[in-house]
């Protein structure tokens, strides 16, 4: 009898659907985690006013990006269609529709974000270098990467909501 059940049982890591859906929640939840955390640093950090400090961060988050947030930003539309195909879904559905337009508005935020981190550390290096403060341009690309950051969170915030509802619209 218990033979029998677990023959039909399938493992979790063998349904394509449930791997499907793994990866997508894993993925999304280290793309929201990474940029929640390393916004909190850069934040925390700019706040300081140390250039020391701000170069450290902001070298930390540069390699956060491209170690967490980039991988996990492919796999999130990867993992997302592989789960539209296996849940039979229409990719045009109005749900998804909006859902692709909101993680484009997210990218579009975080590709400049992650120029201007790149320029702040390289700007905190050289200051650092010679022992000079913060050029107020640092300061300026800060704000601009402050103001791109609540865009990117809240389509991130509305992804999950579309994600968890899938309302008919």
């Amino acid at each position: 009898m218990l033979l029998s059940c677990l023959e039909k049982t399938q493992s979790p890591v063998m349904d394509p659907y449930l791997t499907a859906r793994w990866l997508h929640i894993l993925s999304s939840t280290v793309l929201f985690g990474t940029g929640m955390g390393t916004a909190f640093q850069m934040v925390w950090a700019m706040r300081t006013g140390k250039v020391e400090t701000i170069h450290s961060v902001a070298s930390g988050v540069v390699i956060a990006d491209w170690i967490f947030t980039t991988p996990a930003g492919v796999i999130q539309p990867l993992s997302g269609l592989w789960l539209i195909h296996l849940a039979g879904y229409d990719l045009t559905e109005p749900w998804l529709l909006a859902t692709y337009a909101l993680y484009m508005l997210a990218f579009l935020c975080w590709a400049p974000v992650v120029i201007l981190q790149l320029r702040i550390r390289d700007m905190a290096a050289a200051a650092l270098a010679s022992n000079m403060p913060l050029p107020h341009r640092a300061h300026r690309y800060y704000r601009i990467w402050f103001a791109l950051g609540w865009p990117a969170f809240a389509a991130l915030v509305a992804v999950f909501w579309l994600m968890v509802n899938r309302p008919g619209f």
